[in-house]
């Protein structure tokens, strides 16, 4: 029979589900490969064209690492909590659950249907109480560790514990907060257990404070930066403003210098990985104090009481530079809007001013803030700093160029040396001090190191690096400086206010954050009645009725029946993907995360593969995690993912009909092809790519696409309408997205795998376009016609090949493993074309030869493969593990070479001649042959010139 795909792949999609052909094993003496792809947000829409590129390039390495003798871990599962599936919930009254489990099965039958040799065993579903279960241990143990500097890791909260126990806060070197107590033991040990835990939780990995976030009212919820644009949320559009909030975050910036390094040790496209040295952002500089004026006051008393457990604001603002040696120039301070002394600097005078000005600033996103550089604006507190080195008196501003987040949300202004601040200046008519005697500052700022340093006090007449040292040291002298090294990453915000995600596995007790038992874990989401925040303002969460936990053993001071409330906040997305890698290593274990013995064995992912925009966002977190749980002693590995690529868009091909506009400029019924428009007043709309075929409208699809062209007219130009084309973003809107389900109906999913990969390189991207599928499609076809007769019987000869067909055979076999090595599988494609070509054209059936050419092509076309590898007698599903062919080069060493034949330096003609020939063999047979004494017509040629293996040149 001629190639029935339909009838092949089915029956083998069957095969591989009831055989789990590709499950792997997790004790085993074969080398292991871990083969990624990021997983799936199951959404409604489903696939389309260009989310498979990805599944399909790890698809055709897995299978081909599994060809070379590896045990391959090919996992896939379903990143299920999100935030569109409870805004369809809001919308509805549906419970997210019921949402994304009819999405996830929407998308594992398309996923089926391609061909994928997932392991769907080992499947996750971040939503599922028994993987969520593993995020909330995680959560947990955060909690409870802190990072010791000395140790550069992290540690049991208990460690520090007994640290303060027996020698007090003195000597302790971690990562904190910045308002830390200062005690000895036998203070630590007479402070209220209360005043205790709030100053651990200064320490902890995981932690509650105020901070600033983009609090979306619509969605009634914090998004992270990434989904908010230019001042709304990326999903809906709703208005995003900034908002203090008491918030869970997640110490990451502990690890900032082991994740700035660790980007040396792994093979990632240098883009990304420069995006996240970006985000991280080390700076070397230092750290000063600028003592406040109103010093004396009591809203700054330095005093700390370690009894209270606060300690009032100091009387200082301090701000982090990287050009300490420019203090002398600074004519002004900058803090945040949001920082937390603005109120208290805020003179009576000034506060209608910095309300208003605080007002504006919360309708813009930080990004925004940090993107716009030409707008200045600012507003005066009223108060003064002095500076450190020479008392002057400097005015302290706000301004939204500044953050709070980064660095200590204050900076020192220096207008001769910084161009913002010098706008600034400018702006607000405030000094502009020169301080190195080359600047040039009539215009702009000159932020020169170079020359000696002027107006400076005891640094004048130094070089960068002497003024530098000397500051430093005088600053540290009288105590109001030091050198500091500090990140621009922040700590990462770990809390939602909605419904669909993990609960936070913590009760507060007397306000402050407590842990569940982890005998108590899963903490299951409860049944609510509406999927909205409380009507006072609280989560969604807080609509739960008698959910509180109920301790199993009686609180001190209470009794059995005390019950507190549970964190009403739910993890934010990143939470159950940060770890996601090592449960497929042990997704069925129910005892822990995953086994030692797993991760002993996979320890991490050989190659992930996956989206660029994940690069600040889930490849970071993911990167901290795994160093916590490396730490802790849960993970072998420092880094998670070896090998990553990530892969291009696939754009869409939008079409366009183009409609007559009349002589009074309204819109008619009447269409003209694209070929006429120029005559012409039109307007082009996007139609349906599904009714477009070589770009030629089928005009009786159109009419019956839409109920308002039912009577539509055309023009046509040689009776076809001709539409438009242009490349764009693939969506709905714009009617060209290609749903894959359709072109696997009318071509197979073998010929959809190999056409994704032909339309170009995998890191780049490339506009989708269906004309060419169907030459993939014949490739295929005569592919199968290799091994069958005129009549369409299955006809393969035993007889031994000819040099040709091994030529032919191992060009292809070296051509498909060099490739694949490189992950440049678009270029295989067009290989195997040439290669069908070739044996074609030598009537090869030969079983030698396509045999082993039936595995080269498996990884990319496997259903047909695994068809012919049956019919040529294998066991079923044999094929997955058979081994690749061994690449044999002398089959591609030439005897003959067709030496060209030039008369005079024109090229005649060809003459094929063993190369080992010596020149005067050579000559002696060129002169011989026909067709040279046809050139030469009797004359005896001047001289031959002969060049061994490459031409033969007869001069007449």
């Amino acid at each position: 029979m001629d190639y029935q795909f339909k009838d092949i792949e089915k029956k083998w999609q069957q095969f591989w589900a009831e055989n789990n052909t590709f499950k792997a094993e997790n004790n085993t003496n074969k080398p292991k490969y871990y083969v990624l792809d990021m997983f799936p947000y199951p959404s409604g829409a489903g696939l389309h064209v260009g989310h498979p590129l990805g599944y399909i390039a790890s698809d055709i390495f897995a299978r081909y690492k599994r060809n070379k003798g590896f045990n391959v871990l090919h996992p896939m599962g379903y990143d299920s909590f999100g935030l569109p599936a409870e805004q369809y919930a809001i919308q509805t009254g549906q419970h997210p659950s019921v949402t994304t489990e009819a999405n996830i099965n929407t998308y594992r039958r398309q996923l089926d249907q391609i061909g994928f040799s997932f392991d769907w065993s080992r499947e996750v579903r971040t939503s599922s109480p028994d993987y969520y279960k593993w995020t909330q241990w995680i959560f947990m143990q955060l909690f409870n560790s802190w990072y010791n500097k000395d140790a550069d890791k992290a540690e049991s909260i208990d460690k520090l514990v007994a640290y303060f126990e027996t020698k007090g806060s003195a000597g302790i070197n971690a990562v904190c907060d910045e308002d830390t107590l200062v005690f000895d033991a036998d203070e630590w040990k007479a402070l209220p257990e209360k005043i205790q835990q709030q100053e651990l939780l200064k320490y902890r990995l995981t932690y509650l404070r105020e901070s600033t976030v983009n609090w979306c009212a619509a969605l009634g919820t914090v998004l992270a930066n990434d989904e908010v644009k230019d001042g709304f949320s990326e999903r809906g559009g709703y208005p995003v403003e900034q908002k203090k909030m008491m918030q869970w975050s997640m110490r990451i910036t502990a690890y900032a210098e082991r994740l700035l390094q660790g980007l040396d040790t792994i093979d990632w496209p240098e883009p990304l990985k420069e995006m996240q040295r970006n985000w991280i952002g080390k700076s070397v500089g230092a750290s000063v104090k600028f003592p406040l004026e109103r010093a004396a006051s009591e809203h700054f008393s330095a005093e700390n009481d370690p009894a209270s457990g606060s300690s009032h604001p100091a009387p200082y603002i301090e701000v982090f530079t990287t050009r300490v040696d420019t203090i002398f120039g600074v004519s002004f301070l900058v803090i945040a809007p949001e920082h937390e002394l603005v109120a208290e600097l805020t003179t009576p005078e000034q506060k209608a001013d910095i309300d208003a000005y605080i007002a504006q600033t919360k309708k813009k996103s930080e990004l925004d803030r940090m993107a716009d550089t030409k707008t200045v604006s600012g507003a005066f507190t009223g108060s003064y700093v002095t500076n450190p080195l020479n008392g002057a008196k400097i005015p302290v501003w706000i301004a939204d160029y500044v953050l709070a987040g980064y660095g200590t949300g204050a900076v020192m202004a220096v207008p001769s040396g910084d161009q913002r601040d010098y706008l600034f200046a400018k702006h607000f008519d405030l000094p502009i001090i020169p301080i190195i005697d080359i600047q040039n500052i009539g215009t702009e700022a000159d932020p020169t190191k170079e020359g000696k340093y002027i107006n400076s006090d005891f640094i004048n007449g130094l070089g960068y690096k002497e003024a530098t040292a000397a500051v430093v040291a005088k600053l540290e002298e009288v105590g109001l400086g030091k050198a500091k090294v500090n990140f621009r990453m922040r700590d990462a915000i770990f809390g939602r206010q909605r419904y669909w995600g993990e609960p936070v596995p913590v009760y507060f007790k007397d306000g402050l954050p407590q842990l569940i038992e982890e005998s108590e874990l899963p903490l299951l989401l409860p049944e609510i009645d509406k999927y909205l925040p409380t009507e006072t303002g609280e989560p969604p969460l807080g609509r739960a009725t008698d959910w509180k936990y109920k301790p199993q053993v009686s609180p001190i001071g209470g009794d059995l029946e005390g019950a507190y409330e549970y964190e009403l906040s739910t993890m934010p997305g990143w939470a159950g993907s940060s770890w996601y890698w090592y449960r497929y290593m042990d997704a069925n274990n129910n005892t822990e995360f995953a086994s030692e013995k797993a991760i002993e064995y996979w320890k991490d992912v050989d190659l992930y593969i996956g989206g660029s925009e994940h690069a600040t966002g889930h490849l970071l977190y993911s990167r901290f995690w795994n160093k916590f749980l490396k730490d802790i002693g849960k993970a072998i590995e420092e880094e998670p993912f070896k090998k990553l690529i990530n892969q291009g868009m696939i754009q869409g091909r939008s079409n366009f009909v183009y409609r007559l506009i009349d002589e009074e400029g309204r819109g008619t019924n009447t269409f003209i092809s694209h070929g006429l428009i120029k005559d012409h007043k039109t307007s082009p709309l996007h139609v349906d790519v599904n009714i477009v075929e070589n770009d030629i409208l089928n005009i009786n699809k159109f009419k019956a696409w839409r109920e308002d062209f039912a009577d539509a007219e055309f023009i046509l130009e040689n009776g076809k309408y001709i539409c438009g084309i242009e490349v764009e973003k693939m969506s709905k809107s714009k009617f060209n997205v290609v749903n894959p389900d359709d072109l696997i109906e009318r071509y197979g999913a073998d010929t959809l795998r190999m056409y994704e990969m032909f339309l170009g390189p995998l890191e780049q991207s490339k506009p989708w376009n269906t004309n060419g599928i169907e030459g993939v499609f014949k490739f295929l076809r005569k592919f199968w016609r290799l091994f069958h007769d005129a009549n369409w019987n299955f006809s393969i000869s035993n007889e031994a090949p000819t040099k040709a067909e091994l030529k032919a055979l191992h060009k292809i076999i070296k051509k498909v493993e060099d490739d694949i090595e490189r992950f440049s599988f678009n270029t295989s494609v067009s290989s195997f074309m040439i290669a069908v070509n070739e044996l074609t054209d030598l009537k090869c059936n030969k079983r030698a030869i396509l045999e082993n050419l039936v595995i080269v092509l498996a990884p990319y076309a496997p259903h047909i493969a695994e068809e012919l590898w049956s019919l040529l007698g294998n066991s079923a599903g044999s094929i997955s593990t058979a081994a690749y062919p061994k690449f044999q080069p002398e089959y591609l060493v030439e005897d003959d070479f067709a030496y060209p034949i030039s008369f005079n330096g024109k090229v005649r003609t060809n003459i094929s001649l063993p190369l080992t020939m010596e020149p005067a063999d050579v000559e002696a047979a060129v002169l011989a042959h026909a067709d040279v004494q046809k050139h030469l017509d009797g004359k005896a040629p001047k001289k031959v010139i002969v060049v061994k293996g490459r031409i033969v040149n007869v001069v007449v």
